[in-house]
């Protein structure tokens, strides 16, 4: 049983329109799927995506009023876009002429890299990695030779390795290949991989045991999922995770993708999501992400659940 990599990854914003803009108008990203939070309709759940919504690409949000995250360890704390590495000094000069906070352009894990904050203090991580490539969006106002391309790799902090390296490579099968000095606090980041994808396939720890306990906000990460080929790999895992007794949310139909949700050790929320059926299941391809899309469970409350929610463009 193995994991192919990185599928999503969701985050929080207090300010839907806003991250609109800057993901699809500053990022180039494709809105992909304008939908709700399925556990909660009065929240828009938007996705970002290349220009086919294919699993690995999508940075995804919550749109909640929530105060900004306050930063430290037990969560995800940065996020990896994978672009060419040619692209860096070209996204460097985007980004600055914009008013964006980025750091420089050095090497980090033997990739150049350029640390990067969305308006709410996200933190991104532009990576010249672009191994796969992902689809293009032709009305991306982002060149297509500098596009981003994917996900990866997501790093997490814990404040202590063995529980989680327990889970990861026990239960999880990753593969612990390296390590490497953080960048921001004393001591190491180890990486892990699920696959041979590169840095699509990797996750990596740092052990960061000075820092406070994070607490969840706007500008934060929800969770990050892991992407299984099918349904049939689902319910497989599901059986593992039982087996190694993990609590689990046990399998969840979202319409789009179906998942499975449960904690490491350190408290960070992990789902593991499908690559199918996609996000043109329910709208063309072409079009996808323009109208509100409600899987069919929610399309009975359709005019109490726009009713509730406030334009985006």
């Amino acid at each position: 049983m193995q994991l192919t990599g990185i599928h999503h990854l969701t985050a929080i914003t207090a300010d839907a329109a806003g991250n609109n803009r800057f993901y699809t108008d500053t990022l180039g990203l494709r809105r992909v799927k304008k939908t709700v939070n399925q556990d909660d309709t009065s929240a828009y759940h938007l996705f970002f995506a290349d220009g086919a919504g294919t699993p690995g690409t999508d940075i995804t949000f919550f749109d909640w009023p929530a105060a900004r995250e306050r930063r430290g360890t037990r969560s995800i704390s940065r996020t990896g876009l994978r672009v060419a590495e040619s692209s860096l000094d070209w996204w460097a000069a985007r980004l600055s002429g914009r008013g964006v906070p980025t750091g420089r352009v050095a090497t980090l894990d033997g990739r150049a890299s350029l640390d990067v904050e969305d308006p709410e203090g996200q933190r991104l991580r532009l990576v010249g990695a672009p191994d796969p490539a992902g689809q293009p969006w032709n009305q991306s106002p982002v060149p297509a030779q500098h596009r981003i391309q994917g996900l990866g790799p997501i790093t997490i902090s814990v404040p202590d390795l063995a529980p989680t390296e327990a889970v990861l490579t026990e239960v999880m099968n990753m593969t612990r290949v390296r390590d490497y000095p953080d960048p921001d606090n004393e001591g190491q980041v180890h990486v892990f991989q699920m696959s041979p994808g590169g840095a699509a396939a990797e996750l990596h720890v740092a052990v960061q045991p000075g820092l406070p306990v994070a607490r969840q906000g706007a500008g934060g990460v929800h969770h990050v999922a892991f992407r299984v080929p099918d349904t049939g790999a689902l319910t497989e895992w599901t059986a593992r995770l039982r087996d190694f007794r993990v609590p689990n949310s046990g399998e969840v139909e979202r319409f789009y993708f179906r998942s499975l949700y449960f904690r490491e050790p350190g408290g960070i929320l992990f789902e593991l999501a499908t690559d199918g059926p996609g996000f043109d299941v329910d709208e063309p391809r072409d079009s996808m992400g323009q109208g509100l899309s409600l899987p069919p469970f929610l399309e009975g409350r359709r005019a109490a659940i726009e009713a509730g929610l406030k334009p985006l463009d």
